[in-house]
């Protein structure tokens, strides 16, 4: 006699007397079916408290006291292995046969499943995984035999042009996210592609073909047997709920959704799953019904919906008082499920990353896209493990569908145990479910609730008014200059304006809430502001340009951190609030400060781009576009948030600025290069008998050459290739020679850059300044560049040179053109003539350009402009690099001067008065960019600054001062 009573040591009596009465019944049914018990003496410590824990389990092994020795012989119960293929199964049965089958087969898997997890030798991942694919076999086999016959009956049923038609089972919730639990129901969905009729001799139409079909594929799965069920099958949510038809044509499906889905019906879809049916079909279906579950704008409306759904689910469980209810509880598996989804809703979109069904991949991708902070998503990890461990042991007790921890101490003895616990530690358990709980429901709430500041309530309605129509206006600016507004008309004058635009007379019901809602927290927020005025007219500007998308309004209502950064860069910048309406995807920025205020490295903007592009597909071109327009305008809009915060110094702002072009300039020319590549191979040529790839580079000028680009310029290129010798052409199929394909290539980055998207555009681009202008060839050798530069080009050309550097291409040809820049500025010039020609060309610049006959001055182009320290600076690196050819080392103005000064070319005092002067000038342009104002001001502005840079501009370039510049 086989005696268990020594592995039941430590357990409560109860307990123990449950498992022996087990073990007294199994031992008589194996002696019945001579079922040797000696052969699970190995097992016993495992098997009492797998027993322990599962009624199921334990009833199952006495019913069929052969399957458990049967099992750990195959090594089914110690080894992850895959479960039998269900193909193997008798497919000739008949209904009844089948009914037995399916039910056989799923007792005696689920046996292994619960086993292993109970055992602990299963992880989470494994035993959802295997649920999961348990159902998805158990439905695609009941359903190709419920086809078959019905076949054999009425026919096979064909669309209208006689194409054979299948049905699609789709799978929801926990099935579709292969993360079925233990004793789940499963949530399904019928569909087929098309109407027609069978064509059999007794015909039917398709719809009431698949309508049998559907009927008899639950009652395969759902009905209680003397064997027991399959799984219970719920169908509720399909179309139109219970009042739709059981299973309807994909194009009436994808009808549904575009005209009468609900929000709550999105949140569902997310896991949606084709569990069973053809391949192809089923791909295109998930594909089609994108679009209604991930928007393509940021849905910040999901807040709102999922917090009406949570509020529902809150106000059920307190009517039942399932105070221990480890799935609609607070801090449970639905708010879990919930923080995920809404990350999903709001940006899957943009983010086709998040277009995922696994919660745990979810969780790392929100980590790997800093949606979520690392310490954040593990601590939800860790808290959707126990849970959904702690909801398989329970429901693995009696094989029933419950979700509340128990409060008899049997019960709770028997949790304990499945869940690694003593079973004496019932308490334990219990406070670490609350903590897991009390964690999650902290980021929840952090997450989900609404805007909950303390606000006067005898203002809130009285601002409120403002926005209503009908009150006498005398009353209205009486309310606004109680309300500390300085120029009430002209606040009042922004709200009617606002009130009376079509985009707010044509709201819908649930815009208008939200309107309503947001306007008297916005007038709030504005009246603490220095020029609420102003302030306000550039908010109501955005919110006419956004109404119509009221998932915006619905962000700046659940968010009042979002409306506060709102509020104050629109404050500071009039470029930004334009910014903001031109691209309100943006408004994602405004939540998290900390992003916001901190621009990114030239490193980090490279990672994230790459993350970013690495999610998208590589021939979905205008999404590519798209992305890289928004991630120019996101990165942009850091620069300037950090800029008005007086974050960061001028300096450092155009640095940002030129390191979020180069990074765009060297993606778009890696998205050009592998397009043309990929028709026409890579570019070659013959040297010397040996076969080389043919480089490319991208040199830039002007402000872009001189890292000091602000908002919204120009990007001057020029584009090179060192294609030389013979053959010098493409190794591809098509073959073209390479002056075509750098032509091609040069062409496709300008495209690249410049095309117009709905996301707006990259930069402008100006080629003039390559050899010969625009008359010139758009790519260049390097051997003809230099060529010209040395022997052609004008001296303004050399200018240009001087602020030019390589920006993006083949490593090799970038250090090639700087050793070709160096050549060129290092040869010894006759300064006199130089300093004519610099001044000419400035005299004649000053009178095309400049703004000083109508009494203005024009910050760059008027006389003690940027221009004039631009010129000097550039005439003085040109008159002394022979010298000192270390002033060639840099492209940008300041350390230029930096150099002048240490080489003793400039002397100090000079040489301040120009980076004063500049840094002036800039500022006040950087300002002015930011208030959308020209570069041109009043003229009697900046005089001082303006009169040092003249003094030293006559000084040094209006006449041959010996010794002034180092002559």
């Amino acid at each position: 006699m086989v005696d268990i009573a020594p592995h039941l040591a430590g357990f409560p009596d109860d307990l123990r007397d449950l498992v022996e009465r087990y073990w007294q019944d199994f031992s008589g049914t194996a002696r019945q079916h001579s079922v040797p018990l000696d052969t699970l003496i190995p097992v016993l410590p495992v098997l009492v408290r797998v027993w322990a824990s599962s009624d199921f389990v334990a009833r199952t092994c006495i019913r069929e006291p052969r399957m458990l020795p049967d099992l750990l012989a195959a090594g089914r119960l110690q080894n992850a292995s895959s479960q039998p293929a269900l193909s193997d199964l008798d497919a000739s049965a008949d209904p009844e046969a089948l009914s037995r089958l399916l039910r056989r087969h799923r007792r005696r898997e689920m046996l292994v499943i619960a086993w292993r997890d109970l055992a602990g030798i299963a992880s989470l991942e494994e035993t959802l995984g295997a649920l999961s694919l348990l159902a998805d076999g158990l439905v695609q086999l009941a359903l190709d035999h419920h086809y078959r016959w019905l076949c054999e009956r009425f026919g096979v049923p064909r669309d209208r042009q006689g194409k054979t038609q299948r049905m699609l089972v789709l799978g929801m919730g926990k099935l579709g996210g292969q993360e079925l639990n233990f004793s789940s129901d499963i949530d399904l969905i019928f569909t087929y592609p098309e109407n027609g009729e069978t064509d059999g001799q007794r015909t039917l139409s398709n719809e009431e073909f698949f309508r049998r079909l559907g009927q008899r594929l639950i009652a395969a799965l759902n009905e209680v047997t003397e064997e027991g069920f399959v799984f219970r099958v719920d169908m509720r949510l399909r179309p139109f709920g219970e009042a739709g038809p059981l299973a309807m044509p994909v194009g009436a499906m994808l009808d549904y959704y575009q005209h009468h889905g609900r929000e709550w019906e999105r949140y569902a879809m997310i896991k949606v799953r084709v569990i069973a049916g053809p391949e192809t079909e089923g791909q295109a279906l998930l594909d089609a019904l994108q679009p209604f579950v991930y928007r393509r704008y940021l849905d910040y409306g999901a807040i709102e919906a999922l917090r009406t759904l949570k509020e529902m689910i809150v106000r059920e469980v307190e009517r039942r008082g399932l105070r221990r209810h480890i799935k609609l509880g607070q801090g449970g598996i639905r708010e879990l499920e919930f923080i995920v989804q809404l990350f999903q809703l709001i940006y899957g979109g943009r983010e086709p990353a998040l277009r995922q069904r696994s919660f745990l991949a979810t969780l790392e991708t929100l980590a790997a896209t800093q949606r979520l902070p690392a310490s954040t998503t593990q601590m939800l990890a860790e808290a959707y493990r126990f849970h959904r461990t702690l909801e398989n042991r329970l429901q693995a007790m009696q094989d029933r569908q419950v979700h509340e921890i128990p409060f008899d101490a049997l019960s709770l003895s028997r949790l304990s145990l499945a869940m690694g616990f003593a079973p004496t530690d019932g308490d334990r358990l219990l406070t670490l479910w609350q903590s897991h709980c009390e964690r999650v429901s902290e980021q929840f709430v952090t997450l989900f609730q609404a805007d909950t500041q303390d606000i006067d309530p005898a203002t809130r309605p009285d601002l409120g008014l403002v926005w209503e129509e009908g009150d006498e206006r005398e009353i209205l600016l009486d309310i606004l200059t109680q309300a500390g507004f300085q120029n009430p008309e002209a606040v009042l004058e922004s709200l009617t304006w606002l009130r009376q635009s079509s985009a707010n007379r044509t709201l819908g019901k649930q815009g208008r809430q939200r309107m309503d809602r947001l306007i008297p927290r916005l007038l709030e927020v504005v009246a603490t502001v220095d020029d609420p005025a102003t302030t306000l007219e550039r908010i109501c500007r955005l919110l006419e340009a956004v109404a119509q998308r009221t998932v915006y309004l619905a962000l700046l209502v659940d968010q009042p951190q979002a409306l506060q950064q709102l509020v104050h860069l629109c404050s500071e910048s009039a470029w930004i609030g334009l910014h903001l309406s031109q691209y309100p995807i943006l408004l994602d920025e405004l939540l998290d400060p900390a992003r916001l205020y901190t621009p990114l490295s030239a490193q980090q903007l490279r990672r994230e781009l790459d993350q970013q592009l690495e999610r998208l597909e590589l021939d979905d071109q205008e999404q590519i576009a798209d992305r890289l327009r928004q991630f120019k305008q996101i990165n942009e809009l850091r620069v300037a948030a950090a800029e008005i915060n007086g974050t960061i110094p001028l300096m450092v702002v155009s640095d940002y600025l030129t390191a979020i072009a180069e990074v765009i300039l060297e993606q778009v020319l890696r998205l050009a290069w592998q397009d043309l590549i990929g028709r026409f191979g890579v570019p070659a040529y013959q040297e010397n008998e040996q076969h080389r790839r043919a480089g490319f580079a991208v040199i830039a000028y002007g402000k872009f050459g001189g890292i000091e680009l602000g908002y919204g310029s120009d990007l001057d290129l020029v584009f090179l290739h060192d294609s030389h010798g013979s053959r010098q052409e493409t190794d591809g199929p098509r073959v073209i020679d390479n002056p075509t394909f750098f032509a091609r290539l040069a062409q496709r980055i300008i495209h690249w850059l410049t095309i117009q998207t709905r996301a707006g555009v990259l930069y402008e681009v100006d080629t003039r300044l390559r050899p010969s202008g625009r008359s010139g060839l758009l790519v260049s050798s390097l051997d003809a560049f230099g060529e010209y530069q040395r022997n052609q080009a004008w001296t303004w050309e050399h200018q240009a040179l001087v602020r030019a550097r390589a920006v993006a291409g083949t490593q090799a040809l970038r250090d090639e053109f700087g050793v070709l820049r160096r050549a060129v500025l290092t040869v010894a010039r006759d300064r006199e003539e130089l300093r004519e020609a610099v001044r000419q060309m400035r005299e004649r610049m000053r009178t095309e350009l400049g703004a000083a006959s109508r009494g203005e001055f024009d910050l760059k182009q008027d006389q003690g402009g940027m221009a004039d320290i631009e010129f000097m600076v550039q005439y003085l690196v040109m008159a002394h690099a022979s010298e000192h050819p270390t002033l060639t080392l840099f492209s940008d103005n300041l350390r230029q001067l930096a150099g002048l000064e240490a080489n003793g070319i400039l002397p100090s005092a000079d040489a301040q008065v120009l980076r004063t002067g500049y840094l002036t000038l800039r500022q006040t342009g950087h300002r002015r960019s930011l208030q959308n104002q020209s570069a041109i001001v009043d003229g009697s502005e900046l005089l001082e600054v303006r009169e040092s840079v003249t003094r030293l501009w006559q000084r040094l370039m209006e006449r041959a001062s010996s010794g002034t510049d180092g002559d």
